[in-house]
């Protein structure tokens, strides 16, 4: 042993963010380990470190008793007191049992178990910082890839983006910058295990909630997000504050706030409406950009009925029902979508004397929201 072991230890607690009193518990247990191993010893034994002095000292505990059975583990209550007159009978003593040539063994030994104990407090230590990191998004960089997962550089760790969580519009490769979703963190036997997205719902989230100061500081709420991930993407924003516009706070001066976001995620078009508690009107927010007649909403099945003009019918279901889906997604209510000649034929709608019975808001329209 040497005194240097103490500067090592005091390094390693600064740079791996390991206890020095956890390392040190690491290296008795090992010479303890290394002492019975090599030297075919059974007994209770302790190790005495002295990281100031550089000492290592072994000593065999017997426990003091009438009649020894197991002269490893025992010693009589005479031989006890030829040590010290004031052993009693139940009393442990230590006996020093340091071998002369304990230090090349011990030392090679000590060494395996030190270094499992310190990667094992290392996973300890990297699986607290990044469980408390569940749900949020870090930047990592792309170190390679294989036929099911990227791997993703988050510094003190790699993190697997698998095949179903990267997003279908991008080329990932070595060295490219990202940003990631933190969707798991498990412990396995060979440490920590991050899994990460580039589709979950809530990278869109995270992303909004750092571009929007307003919903950072809770002004305004992000009340509920749906997503095809590369393709088009609906939000729905709340304000308490009748003074504030939540979707012109997302959408930003000149569009800047949401073309971040857009620009993060490569092209994906984001649609940002306001929410509301009654379902007709969010209903219809959630169908923009297209123009809505009317909404009739079913309470018991939590479905509704939305008429658009005929004309407006391929754009309120959109491309391979995209528009439709989505919305159904962020209200959380089904929705069937008719032209206004079919309703008419069936007669369940008549036109009213005003065209538009909703207000619909899209982040790119200019409607007077302010009240």
């Amino acid at each position: 042993m040497s005194s240097e072991l103490l500067d090592a230890l005091v390094i390693l607690e600064k740079e791996k963010g390991i206890s020095k009193d956890v390392i040190i518990e690491a290296i008795e247990a090992a010479l303890i380990s290394a002492y019975k191993r090599n030297f075919n010893q059974a007994q209770n034994v302790r190790v005495d470190l002295n990281l100031e002095k550089g000492t290592m000292r072994v000593f065999a505990r017997k426990d003091v008793v009438d009649e020894v059975y197991d002269p490893r583990l025992e010693i009589s209550v005479e031989e006890a007191q030829t040590i010290n007159p004031n052993f009693q009978l139940d009393d442990v003593v230590e006996i020093e049992v340091t071998p002369k040539d304990f230090g090349r063994i011990a030392a090679q030994t000590a060494k395996q178990v030190v270094t499992q104990r310190v990667r094992e407090a290392e996973r300890g230590v990297i699986y607290s910082e990044f469980s408390d990191r569940e749900e949020d998004i870090m930047t990592g960089i792309v170190q390679r890839q294989d036929s099911r997962f990227i791997y993703v550089s988050l510094g003190k760790i790699e993190a697997l983006l698998p095949q179903s969580e990267q997003m279908p519009n991008e080329q990932y490769k070595p060295h490219d910058r990202i940003k990631v979703y933190i969707t798991k963190v498990e412990k396995t036997t060979k440490g920590p295990q991050i899994y990460v997205s580039r589709t979950h719902p809530g990278l869109l989230k995270r992303l909004f909630e750092k571009e929007v100061p307003e919903i950072y500081d809770g002004t305004v709420e992000l009340k509920s997000v749906a997503r095809e991930a590369g393709d088009r993407s609906k939000i729905s924003v709340h304000s308490d504050y009748a003074e504030v516009d939540p979707v012109g706070s997302c959408v930003g001066p000149k569009g800047q706030r949401v073309q971040a976001v857009v620009n993060e995620l490569k092209g994906e078009k984001i649609d940002i409406v306001r929410w509301s508690n009654d379902p007709v009107e969010f209903v219809a927010n959630a169908l923009s950009p297209s123009k809505v007649l009317e909404v009739m909403v079913d309470e018991n099945e939590k479905a509704t009925t939305v008429i658009v003009p005929d004309y407006q019918l391929s754009l309120a279901i959109g491309k391979r029902g995209q528009n439709a889906r989505l919305a159904a997604k962020l209200t959380g209510w089904k929705i069937d979508i008719k032209s206004q000649s079919e309703a008419e034929q069936e007669g369940i709608f008549v036109q009213k004397s005003e065209d538009m019975l909703v207000s619909q808001h899209a982040f790119d329209s200019d409607d007077d929201d302010m009240e």
